[in-house]
């Protein structure tokens, strides 16, 4: 009996030390894809993903880099998107930030050459300029309940920072019950100075990212729209749910507007992950929701994503865990047991 599955592609910050060795850990039988990636590397004269993955010591001031990070996480992803098994039938494909790249190519809209280029010369190019940066705050309780009213108070807090003299920020990511912001060391360090801690961890500054998904990066997306050529897009395989919630159809969608999204809106302009997801939720009904690894951190998100639509019932994080426990739906496949749920044999 085939499962219907949403694909999801996780984006920066996934691949971190629990994950050095991932694909030498679970794509051993994919020497050949993985050897068109390292050979790109090599003509740059970067490192190897093999060599970087197969590593002995794993540092978060090289592994957070963009020209590291991204074809690490690339290539992780993608290699478990190729290995699902037979009975799954994805439905649709997304991503968070640069994981909408990875969803191009695991959509069948660009080759895995071809998208491992892109995803390439974007981190590269976001960790050469590396204008701004991004933090994390949680606007949500322990229990996952949707709170649009927090919500608004801490975007209306944003607008009025950023509205400061010489002062940049901006909402980045809406990332489930979290908002990723992005901005100038003022805009950030204003925010961090007006809202109170939670657990000791948040608001929590991210290591080597950019203000992704703002107008800071406009000379990013001018210089990846000269390097990288819009032909290498082609007509998706499968539907893809971007940014905003819009669907890229197969078969029959506009790819000079799709290239214009991928390296115009997407780059600059808020990343709506939570809308992505429930978009997909809605318009493909999917047994499951698959999270491609590396890493496990983009389950959370998923989750109240789901939750804060009431996704079959789901109104707080007890429900997901029950209904998780009973029949589950989401599925990571960073998660070294539940990967075993979706994976070939």
């Amino acid at each position: 009996m085939t499962r219907t599955a949403v694909l999801i592609c996780p984006g920066r910050g996934t691949y971190n030390k629990p994950e050095l060795g991932y694909l030498h850990r679970h794509h051993a039988d994919k020497a050949a894809l993985l050897a068109g990636f390292d050979a790109a590397r090599a003509a740059q004269g970067q490192e190897e993903v093999t060599a970087l993955d197969g590593a002995t010591r794993f540092s978060v001031a090289k592994y957070s880099r963009g020209d590291v990070a991204s074809p690490l996480i690339y290539a992780s992803a993608l290699a478990d998107a190729q290995s699902l098994a037979e009975d799954i039938e994805v439905v649709a494909v997304t991503g968070n930030s640069m994981g909408w790249y990875i969803a191009l190519a695991a959509a069948g809209a660009v080759s895995a050459q071809n998208g491992f280029e892109l995803v390439n010369t974007m981190g590269s190019l976001m960790q050469e300029h590396l204008i701004g940066g991004q933090l994390v705050y949680r606007f949500t309780g322990e229990d996952w309940r949707a709170d649009p009213m927090r919500k608004a108070e801490l975007l209306l807090l944003v607008a009025q920072i950023n509205a400061r003299a010489d002062h940049v920020l901006s909402l980045s990511i809406d990332l489930g019950g979290m908002l990723v912001l992005a901005g100038d060391e003022a805009g950030l360090s204003g925010f961090e100075a007006s809202v109170p801690q939670i657990d000791g961890r948040f608001p929590m500054r991210l290591a080597n990212h950019a203000g992704f998904h703002t107008a800071l990066q406009a000379p990013v997306a001018a210089e990846g729209r000269n390097r990288l050529d819009g032909a290498m897009l082609r007509q998706p395989e499968v539907p893809l749910v971007d940014g905003r919630g819009a669907i890229w159809q197969r078969g029959s969608s506009d790819l000079a507007a799709l290239w214009d999204y991928t390296l115009g809106h997407q780059v600059v302009e808020p990343y709506d992950f939570t809308r992505a997801v429930q978009v997909a939720a809605q318009e493909f009904a999917p047994d499951l929701f698959i999270v491609t690894g590396p890493g496990t951190t983009l389950g959370g998100a998923v989750a109240q994503s789901l939750v804060h639509q009431d996704w079959r019932g789901m109104g707080d994080k007890a429900a997901f865990k029950a209904l998780q426990a009973q029949d589950p739906l989401l599925i990571p496949m960073g998660d070294a047991a539940r990967r075993q749920l979706v994976l070939a044999s």
